[in-house]
């Protein structure tokens, strides 16, 4: 009798950290930590004015196809696109511009500049221009932090410790 019972207490332990681990989102839940990773339309556009169309990928909170006005910069658009995230290289953005005889020019920019580097004076500051079909991209790889490790094997350890301790007082 012990040993079924302590089958099904442990049977009830592993499924109830298996149903816990897993991140669900449910209709009409708080989503607002949930980071977009699917491409989106958003519409920037003013009505005044003449607007482009642009698309941003990679490592920005909103990638997608934006419709802004003709004379937003890179800066603007990163602030439409919710920001660079903490994967993005942003010493490597990418501008793909496609010229009228279409050929494609590839254009390097390093952001960082702005944020980290010895320019603070506002004229050396340039931000590209941007014209109608550029793709913006935004390159990155995730970055490894020890916490998540550590936060993983502490739910096995946590487990395996009142697993062993419900054995030792059910042996008892």
């Amino acid at each position: 009798m012990n040993k079924i019972f302590l089958a099904a207490i442990i049977t009830f332990l592993i499924s109830f950290i298996n149903l816990y681990s897993q991140e669900k989102y449910q209709i009409g839940s708080d989503l607002r930590n949930l980071r977009q990773t699917q491409g989106a339309y958003f519409d920037y556009s003013d009505p005044s004015s003449v607007n482009i169309k642009v698309q941003v990928w990679g490592y920005v909170k909103y990638p997608g196809y934006y419709v802004v006005p003709l004379n937003t910069n890179l800066s603007e658009l990163f602030s439409f696109a919710g920001g660079p995230l903490v994967d993005a290289k942003l010493e490597d953005v990418r501008i793909l511009k496609t010229n009228e005889d279409s050929t494609t020019q590839l254009l390097r920019y390093d952001y960082n500049d702005l944020m980290w580097g010895e320019k603070t004076v506002t004229n050396e500051i340039r931000f590209p221009k941007l014209e109608a079909g550029d793709v913006i991209i935004v390159p990155g790889e995730p970055r490894y932090f020890i916490r998540q490790d550590i936060s993983f094997y502490l739910s096995i350890l946590t487990a395996v410790i009142s697993s062993a301790a419900l054995i030792i007082s059910i042996t008892r």
